[in-house]
């Protein structure tokens, strides 16, 4: 099981003026614990949908059967479409297990005319799977990358393009749904409850997963796991209440308003935009308060924004995310002089070495930080991370008193760019 250390937070590390004291720890308790019991009611009421994803036998099962049938035809390069959740969920997945052996894995979120460009040139559509994943099937960026494959796709499989196609959409409504039924393109289902940025536990988190060789059934079992232990009343107990209570405390008590999610393993950075996203669209909704979420990653921002964090207003505090067991890959033995305290260190030494020091430094100057860490990157400890950051949103959203659900500043921006494309303006140079 992955854990969660907020020492480091807290009052008696670095003082009661800049860190939670116990009381205050103790004041949210019994808040919590009620908001506890009042997610638990609302889940059997059907509320929180994604909550059951995990549990879904029959959509793991769909998910199974599609990533065997398309390696058994050959497939060699999975071309997925997404944006927002079906796009970071899906990213974190491909910097987990991506490797030389398994499938090639091409993320299209981005609609800049250079990298349209040049994916289309590098696609080899004779051996691809286009996904699509958009539960509307009505989001601009996503839309128009897709028919831009589907057109490349047919003029290499001609009649047979739809048998490499699968799009991830509402079962039930929508223009991609209608698309696919006249072209017979097969589809796996988004639950019509589940927004993009809490699908993680459905095909556009599964699939990736097991076309990447990743263990789906490991994957939701460390989701499940988590969910009993998120269920637990007691604050201590509870790694998304406490993490939770933790960043209400130190935004509205302390005035750290922003939240730095900085993973110290290249393989989790999208995590930490994966996060980013979900906070800011689940809870960036009043303007009196709400937290900031910020996306880093270590080391690599130690060099360009612990000056900030270290000296800079006191507006930041730290969450870091870290795994225990890697690769064994080592500095060469020979190496002396000023460079002899490297020498024969294996890289997992350093990068803890590197998160050591930002976090004792911290410390130090009196900044908050907590940390997650888990033994090793897999299946089953993924789930247990991607399920907790979910739950504490949603406890988030009561401590606050803000709908996690929705996201009505973003279709605000989606219909006016629907507004400017329907009248034909365009203002790109000729």
């Amino acid at each position: 099981m992955l854990h969660l250390d907020i020492s480091a937070c807290l009052g008696k590390a670095i003082t009661p003026s800049m860190g939670i004291p116990d009381q205050e720890i103790v004041g949210v308790h019994t808040s919590m614990r009620r908001y506890i019991e009042d997610w638990l009611k609302e889940r059997a009421k059907g509320n929180h949908p994604w909550s059951m994803d995990p549990y879904n036998k029959d959509t793991i099962a769909a998910v199974k059967e599609v990533a065997a049938r398309a390696k058994a035809d050959g497939i060699r390069t999975v071309v997925w479409v997404g944006i927002g959740g079906s796009g970071l969920g899906p990213k974190v997945i491909q910097e987990v297990f991506e490797s030389p052996d398994t499938l090639e894995f091409i993320l299209l979120d981005s609609i800049d005319p250079a990298m349209v460009e040049l994916s289309m040139r590098l696609i080899d559509w004779r051996h691809a799977l286009l996904v699509i994943a958009s539960k509307s099937g009505g989001t601009l960026e996503p839309m128009s990358l897709f028919f831009t494959c589907w057109e490349a796709l047919r003029a290499v499989r001609k009649d047979r393009a739809a048998e490499s196609v699968i799009a991830i959409t509402d079962p039930d409504q929508g223009a991609l749904r209608s698309f696919c039924l006249e072209h017979g393109i097969t589809m796996l289902p988004i639950p019509s409850g589940v927004g993009g940025r809490f699908s993680i536990f459905t095909p556009v988190g599964l699939l990736p997963l097991a076309l990447l060789d990743g263990d789906t059934d490991e994957f939701v079992r460390g989701a499940k796991e988590m969910d009993t232990v998120c269920q637990n009343l007691n604050l201590d107990d509870n790694p998304a209440a406490l993490l939770a209570s933790i960043q209400f405390l130190l935004d509205t008590k302390r005035g750290y308003a922003v939240r730095v999610i900085m993973p110290y393993a290249q393989r989790l950075e999208s995590i930490a935009r994966w996060d980013q996203q979900l906070i800011a669209e689940s809870l960036g909704k009043v303007e009196t308060r709400n937290p900031i979420p910020l996306a880093a990653i270590g080391t690599q921002d130690q060099h360009s924004l612990l000056q900030q964090w270290m000296a800079g207003p006191r507006m930041c505090w730290h969450l870091f995310i870290r795994e225990e067991e890697r690769p064994r890959v080592s500095v060469p033995q020979n190496i002396e002089g000023p460079f002899s305290s490297i020498a024969g260190k294996t890289f997992g030494q350093l990068i803890d070495a590197c998160y050591e020091g930002t976090s004792q430094a911290l410390t130090r100057a009196k900044r908050p930080h907590a940390t997650i860490t888990l033994p090793r990157l897999d299946s089953a400890h993924l789930g247990q991370l991607f399920f907790l950051l979910l739950t504490e949103v949603v406890l988030l959203g009561k401590l606050y008193r803000i709908d996690p659900y929705g996201q009505p500043g973003v279709e605000i921006g989606k219909t006016i760019t629907k507004e400017i494309l329907s009248k034909g303006k365009n203002t790109e140079l000729a």
